[in-house]
């Protein structure tokens, strides 16, 4: 953090700020010193040796938190580096994450733990965890070393890319994590019923020629995971779901008592098969993009909270390997950069749901999960927030974006909406002209 940051004060004029239980925005000036709020109220005064900012027309809201990161390194540094996850993140207004464990070589023990510790110390510009793998290699046979990830700080186990098949290697992982205190993370697929598929299977894949993957490959492993956690008592986190069937039986099994939570990330609130017209790759993503239906019935969850976080999922991939026919390419999009600006263009901007509930499950609710506090814009509180401006757009361009890969299907659209400002324990990490 810099001196003159230090040195000058802070004062956020005219604003309007969000709260996780506060579903209407209220006005308030916010007074930043030495990296806390130390003043928030309408009638608190600029000091004399103040920097104001002017926040006329603007939210200012908890910056964001990210559970479900792909940094890709080590090991596809073309694809994306820690360092500019790290910056695309911050262009997203998030402010920290966690990176998931499949790279190459997996994060697996603690020695590679701390490699990608010692990466992120080193380049990235926001605190960033980890999680492990549940399986060695993420093969599915072997148990990963918990005990010594565990002793790192990994908050989450998980294969994410892949399920554990072997359900008795999954009861005994949900067993170590139980008793590590950690949280077990599904990516959830049978993957005898996946197959070669490239897209959801139905009307649409039939149409296009495509492979197809049924929701019931998600919606079998899912009700297997959940039961499992079931019997062994322990944690289990279901990843980027996007079946309707899928999301009501984790609504059942939570009201049965088990310890299970979810996610949904934008891009199956926004997307669906219907999109895929003209094989653009950059709508190629596993779990697929289900139907309009469950497009639907996911946003209603996500509003009743059966959704507990937000997630992007990013997975950065090169053009050249997104080039390819849709078959062959890989599965995955970027997130980062767009989550917060498309959740406004989609859904606040239209009265849907507001800004509480982006607060809530994407900046308040992630950090709860793996154990931190939120970051409230309340007197006394750490400045980590984002000011962002409703009635600006935003470009996706190439130049726009941080990240190395730019397989969005954003890439060169405009929505409404801005992230004009970022901070983090008072340092401005991003201003916009």
């Amino acid at each position: 953090m810099s001196d003159d940051n230090h040195r000058t004060p802070l004062f956020f004029k005219g604003g309007h700020l969000a709260a996780e239980d506060e579903p209407v925005l209220f006005s308030a000036n916010v007074l930043v010193e030495d990296g806390k709020i130390t003043r928030v109220g309408e009638d608190v005064e600029a000091p004399a040796n103040a920097r104001v900012i002017d926040c006329q027309g603007k939210v200012l809201m908890p910056a964001m938190y990210d559970v479900h990161v792909h940094a890709r390194e080590p090991g596809g540094e073309a694809k994306e580096t820690i360092a500019a996850c790290s910056d695309a993140a911050i262009n997203g207004g998030v402010t920290g994450m966690v990176l998931m464990p499949n790279t190459i070589p997996a994060i697996d023990s603690s020695a590679m733990v701390q490699s990608v510790l010692d990466i992120a110390e080193a380049s990235s510009r926001i605190p960033i965890l980890t999680s492990g793998c549940i399986t060695k290699g993420r093969a599915g046979k072997e148990l990963a070393g918990i005990a010594g990830m565990h002793a790192k700080g990994v908050p989450v186990l998980t294969d994410d890319g892949s399920p554990v098949s072997n359900p008795v290697v999954l009861r005994r992982a949900m067993e170590y994590a139980k008793d590590f205190g950690l949280i077990l993370a599904s990516h959830c697929e049978t993957m005898e019923l996946s197959g070669r598929g490239a897209m959801n299977e139905g009307a649409v894949s039939y149409r296009l020629g495509l492979p197809g993957i049924p929701a019931i490959s998600e919606e079998i492993c899912l009700d297997r995971d959940i039961r499992l956690a079931q019997y062994t008592g322990a944690h289990v986190h279901i990843q980027h779901v996007t079946t309707a069937r899928g999301m009501e039986a984790i609504r059942w099994f939570k009201g049965q008592g088990v310890k299970v939570t979810c996610e949904v990330a934008p891009h199956h609130l926004i997307f669906n098969e219907e999109d895929i017209q003209d094989y653009d790759t950059n709508y190629k993503m596993n779990p697929p993009l289900r139907t309009a239906h469950d497009n639907a019935e996911l946003l209603q969850g996500l509003i009743d909270g059966v959704f507990d976080v937000i997630a992007t999922d990013h997975a950065p991939h090169t053009e050249f390997e997104k080039k390819t026919d849709f078959v062959s390419a890989p599965f995955g999009i970027t997130g980062l950069e767009s989550a917060v600006i498309s959740l406004y263009h989609y859904f606040v901007k239209l009265g849907k749901f507001g800004w509480d509930l982006v607060v809530k499950r994407y900046s308040a609710e992630p950090r709860r999960l793996i154990g931190l506090d939120p970051v409230p814009i309340v007197e006394g509180g750490t400045a980590e927030f984002i000011v962002f401006d409703p009635n600006a757009t935003t470009t996706f361009s190439r130049d726009f974006m941080c990240s190395k890969s730019v397989n969005t299907p954003f890439l060169d659209q405009t929505l409404d909406g801005q992230v004009w400002m970022v901070l983090r324990e008072g340092e401005i990490l991003l201003e916009r002209n």
